[in-house]
């Protein structure tokens, strides 16, 4: 992987620490005693760039026992198991269960409640988009996050995946410190994707012949602008420097846009700029 190629997390805040992910959950390593209204705050304050200080420094890890619950689907044995390998012998990583097709995967997050699945795209019985839909709808009851696993080459499938509820994309060929790095990054409640998946997202989707085009209710003017420097790929400080305002306004037009188009991250806020014809 090229440096190019290396996944970047989608914000571009500071403040390392500011929020946690054991400010987000209790008793993570148990999978119990989640809350769900702090667990929003905590996603939405880190889509809106509030650690990237820390994603700089490559450690999400809090010195608390914060252990990430790692799931895997995939249906080749040999890959899930290299895979287990390297997440097991990984400090504040576990890997909690294992899945052959995307059935399996929608049932081992129910059962094992992991804080992040890889998710391979192409599985039998079930997709790995249309498991990501099942696990990341609303009355799921799941606070599950997705990476994709995939070859950007063949798949057809990056939009779709993103729409489904996918926090971020992998190459299956990524290295071990950029999945290992990918992972925390998701688990911390970011989106993570790297130079291509953004191309190949942005390509796809305003390639589509018959592209429809969704309105964006209560979003003021200010926020639009926002919205499509967001899906520029523009960081909080080249926002906040193209608009001539403060990172700090910068962020609280993200956290007001992730409310209004009900989204989970700085991803779907792509998704949500392309469908409302933004370019």
């Amino acid at each position: 992987m090229t440096s190019d190629e290396a996944p970047t997390a989608v914000t571009g805040g500071e403040g390392a620490g500011a929020v946690t992910r054991g400010g987000a959950r209790t008793a993570v390593a148990g999978g119990e005693g989640r809350s769900a209204v702090a667990g929003d705050e905590a996603r939405r304050a880190m889509a809106c760039g509030d650690v990237c200080g820390a994603v700089a420094g490559g450690d999400l890890v809090d010195a608390a026992e914060d252990v990430v619950r790692v799931a895997l689907a995939d249906d080749h044995a040999l890959l899930r198991a290299g895979f287990r390998l390297l997440i097991d012998h990984t400090p504040g990583l576990s890997c909690v269960g294992e899945a052959a097709n995307g059935r399996e995967a929608v049932e081992v997050a129910h059962r094992e409640k992991p804080d992040v699945i890889l998710m391979d795209v192409r599985m039998p019985e079930m997709s790995g988009i249309e498991a990501t839909r099942e696990i990341c709808r609303g009355t799921s009851g799941l606070d599950t996050r997705v990476i994709v696993l995939t070859t950007f080459d063949l798949d057809e499938y990056v939009f779709g995946a993103i729409r489904a509820g996918a926090s971020g994309f992998l190459l299956k060929e990524v290295l071990p410190d950029e999945l290992i790095r990918a992972i925390r990054v998701v688990a911390a409640g970011e989106a993570l994707l790297t130079p291509a998946a953004t191309r190949r997202l942005i390509t796809a989707y305003v390639s589509q012949p018959e592209r429809r085009v969704s309105p964006l209710p209560d979003v003021t003017a200010r926020e639009l602008e926002v919205l499509e420097l967001i899906a520029r790929g523009r960081s909080n400080e080249e926002i906040a420097a193209e608009l001539h305002v403060s990172i700090g306004t910068v962020k609280s037009h993200i956290s007001r846009l992730l409310t209004k188009l009900n989204a989970r991250d700085r991803a779907q806020l792509v998704v949500a700029a392309y469908e409302a014809g933004l370019r």
